[in-house]
């Protein structure tokens, strides 16, 4: 019998035509992968309904590599694709990829009208605080402070919380985890996945080449394990002082609200105006023969 890795290997992946992948040696946007594939696998979706969606940046690779139905988008434009495959084929799982910058940056005006509109997809949002394709630049989630390619003397504005963010303009599910709790990002993706409307993860995760080297915060390993001490679940968050918080950051699901969800309501709206079309068309109808009558 076949291990589950080897399976969701074979199943899942086009291991013939699109590797060796670009990504850097320990990249965690592998680690994102591999749990996205671990959770389409324990909910037996259908590769075949499933539909992933890119923007541009690191985490844009990903399409190229998973066998769904995929498309590789334009910078920050994913949740505008992602919304009209949804409003076309509202029977398709429709999955959204994308970093902090492809995300809230060029494309954060499209992220927060899909919170608000509460569109029934899903948002993986690869946070690695910088745009690491592109040449280190700093992005809307840079620490204050940090040094990237445009801010060689260290960031002067201050960075937003993903998560936060899209529990304020109103998406249904909103949930925060870290590329060293592989197996807990696995469970909060299938959660966001299985609930109606538009779910959110963001993923804490790293880039040692781009952000790591420049401040002095290690390679792979080291900026892998500091998630795991610096992350704290929600519920213990609760309890501690702001003082044990400092420099700590939460993991866990921050929104799960049922709400009524606009790409189900659009359908609804197009069954009622078929309706009523049809209605005057029949009146017409009956009124011609009326007139013709008389």
């Amino acid at each position: 019998m076949l291990e589950r890795a080897e399976i969701i290997r074979k199943e899942y992946l086009r291991h013939d035509k699109k590797f060796p992948h670009v990504w850097c040696p320990g990249c965690g946007n592998g680690i994102v992968m591999g749990a996205l594939l671990r959770g389409i696998h324990g909910l037996q979706l259908s590769k075949d309904d499933i539909v992933l969606t890119s923007g541009i940046g690191c985490s844009g690779r990903m399409p190229t590599y998973i066998d769904f139905n995929t498309i590789h988008t334009t910078h920050g434009r994913a949740l505008t694709f992602s919304t009209g495959i949804k409003l076309a084929k509202p029977e398709l799982t429709v999955i959204a990829v994308m970093g902090d910058g492809d995300a809230t940056a060029i494309g954060g005006n499209h992220f927060i009208h899909a919170a608000r509109r509460n569109i029934n997809l899903t948002a993986i949002i690869i946070n690695n605080s910088t745009y690491g394709m592109t040449g280190g630049q700093y992005s809307p989630t840079t620490p204050f402070g940090s040094k990237s390619t445009t801010s060689v003397y260290g960031h002067v504005e201050h960075a937003f919380s993903i998560a936060e963010l899209a529990v304020t303009a109103g998406a249904s599910f909103v949930a925060r985890g870290t590329v060293y709790h592989a197996v807990h990002l696995e469970e909060i993706i299938q959660q966001a996945i299985m609930t109606r409307g538009f779910s959110v993860v963001e993923v804490i995760s790293n880039c040692h080449v781009q952000h790591g080297r420049r401040n002095k915060l290690g390679g792979a390993v080291e900026m892998i394990t500091s998630y795991k001490e610096n992350a704290v679940m929600i519920g213990k968050a609760a309890k501690m002082s702001p003082e044990e918080l400092e420099g700590k950051f939460t993991i866990g699901i921050l929104a799960n609200v049922k709400k009524p969800v606009s790409s189900e309501q659009y359908q609804r709206v197009i069954a009622e105006a078929r309706q009523n079309a049809e209605k005057i068309a029949s009146e017409k109808e009956t009124n011609g023969v009326k007139r013709y009558e008389e």
